[in-house]
């Protein structure tokens, strides 16, 4: 068995993390839009750090989402792994993740570079796995982008080697359909071994499926307003994970966080940036690219439907006041959701918002404890 100290096994009810730090957060073209320059980077990551979070999150992007417009803001994303490793040494508890297109790079390289980041951090390194969606980023590394199943398939080989890496004390062989390894080793290893945490969004039924077999935390995007129908899924997910599996997996949501004086302003905020503001050329090549690579027409409902919320950024609105923010976490939690990783648009002013106004309200209602403690977590994997 191996151990994990790992934050994101706090013994707080509900994690809290940052999403999409290294990129733009939202299809928007509002000037206060956060950008990602290093600085800010470095100074929203340290802020997280000290406001008491266990997560840091950043995302995977080769390309945006507006073709034939080079400077289009939505092409800047910085490097995650690259990325994990200086907010590694700048932070001192938040965990790091690194977000990472799996068919984009082979499982020795990642191997290593997760060992040495989570090296860096003192074992707070965590791993968000994806099998991308995005054929233009395919295009760009000359890669076949494989179909649904396949995807997932390769995923969970390539999740297995990577585990191997992390924990084997001999070196060892593979010849399989999609890798051909001799002598395979990868030293040193993490500190966490193969107990390095692994995110992964699952939404299709095989998504789910492989989230709830191969990951620790399992990210869903929530269906409706009302708490009951999130306890539903939220307890599908994990039934699914313990019947199926015998594992326990955390279930994550993501969010976007606006936070105002007044639930009046953080409305007129929303609709000022995600209406009056949206950036509809980026909103028009998203929609394109996922309605052609899930065979849908642009117009069919669930694309209509997509279009009208892509602006808002990502994941479920968090839109009010301290009280309001603070009364919807509660119910999240409620619902049995472990964790909410949150995007903004100003996250200096919303972490700060966070620290000041919300927290005191999750402590008090035994959501989130003062400072947190980390509990010991052991894995077969």
């Amino acid at each position: 068995m191996t151990v994990s100290h790992h934050p994101v096994y706090s013994d707080n009810r509900l994690k809290l993390g940052v999403f999409c730090a290294n990129t733009m957060p939202a299809l928007t073209t509002v000037p206060e839009l956060f950008k990602p320059n290093w600085a800010e980077c470095l100074r929203i990551a340290q802020l997280a750090d000290e406001t008491g979070l266990e997560a840091i999150v950043p995302i995977a992007r080769w390309k945006g989402y507006v073709d034939g417009d080079f400077g289009h803001a939505s092409h800047d994303v910085i490097e995650p792994f690259t990325y994990a490793a200086a907010i590694a040494q700048a932070t001192r508890r938040i965990g790091i993740f690194a977000t990472t297109h799996a068919p984009t790079v082979h499982p020795l390289i990642v191997a290593k570079q997760a060992a040495t980041i989570d090296a860096i951090s003192g074992g707070r390194f965590g791993m968000n796995v994806v099998g991308g969606w995005n054929r233009r980023e395919f295009e760009m590394f000359g890669i076949e982008m494989l179909d649904h199943e396949e995807r997932y398939q390769y995923l969970a080989e390539w999740l297995e080697l990577i585990r191997r890496l992390w924990s084997e004390t001999h070196e060892f062989d593979v010849d399989s359909r999609w890798f051909s390894m001799k002598g395979a080793l990868s030293r040193p290893q993490p500190l966490q071994g193969s107990a390095v945490p692994i995110m992964n969004a699952g939404f299709s039924e095989t998504g789910m499926r492989f989230a709830a077999r191969h990951s620790n935390i399992g990210l869903i995007g929530l269906f409706g307003e009302n708490p009951d129908q999130w306890r539903v899924q939220v307890n599908k997910y994990k039934a699914l994970a313990r019947d199926e599996y015998g594992r326990d997996v955390q279930v994550w949501t993501n969010a976007q966080l606006v936070l105002k004086d007044t639930d009046a302003e953080a409305a007129d905020y929303l609709r000022y940036y995600s209406e009056d503001r949206a950036d509809h050329a980026a909103i028009d090549g998203f929609i394109s690219t996922l309605a052609r690579e899930n065979g849908v027409a642009e117009d069919s409902e669930h694309m209509r439907f997509m279009r009208r919320t892509v602006a808002l950024g990502s994941g479920t609105p968090i839109v009010g006041d301290a009280q309001t923010a603070a009364a919807k976490l509660i119910s999240m939690a409620n619902a049995g959701i472990d964790g909410v990783i949150f995007s903004a648009i100003d996250y200096i002013d919303v972490l700060q918002r966070l620290a000041h106004d919300v927290l005191p309200s999750l402590v008090e209602n035994d959501v989130r404890q003062r400072g947190g403690t980390s509990s010991l977590y052991e894995t077969g994997l």
